[in-house]
């Protein structure tokens, strides 16, 4: 089975930038598509960004322009670059990726996620 371990959240200030990570690890054949999500409290999970495995990237009206999603293959590793940060952005993320395993069956794997808090 994969782990999927975000990282680089934090506190920063209106109109800063952070740049998220997601380490995938264990045992497994590919990483497929990877995708973050993120949730405030009392709200639905949101979905931010997506990235297939050849690299094309999507994004909601809400965060497009300011966020940028990439993968290093080689690494297993995707990044969430975040600038222009407001307030609103101030929730938990998420990624989650299609995996394929050893046993070539593919499935869906969740991180544990990384508080964002965006200080006006």
């Amino acid at each position: 089975q994969v782990q999927l371990v975000e990282s680089g959240g934090g506190l920063v200030q209106a109109g800063g930038s952070l740049r998220l990570s997601c380490a995938a690890s264990g045992s497994f054949l590919r990483i497929n598509t990877m995708r973050w999500y993120r949730q405030a409290p009392g709200k639905q999970r949101e979905w931010v960004a997506i990235i297939t495995s050849d690299g094309s990237t999507s994004y909601p009206s809400s965060v497009k322009g300011r966020f940028t999603i990439s993968r290093d293959n080689a690494k297993n590793t995707g990044y969430l670059q975040m600038n222009s940060l407001k307030p609103e952005d101030t929730c938990v993320y998420y990624c989650n990726a299609d995996v394929t395993g050893s046993n070539l069956r593919t499935y869906l794997a969740w991180g544990r996620g990384t508080q964002v808090t965006v200080s006006s």
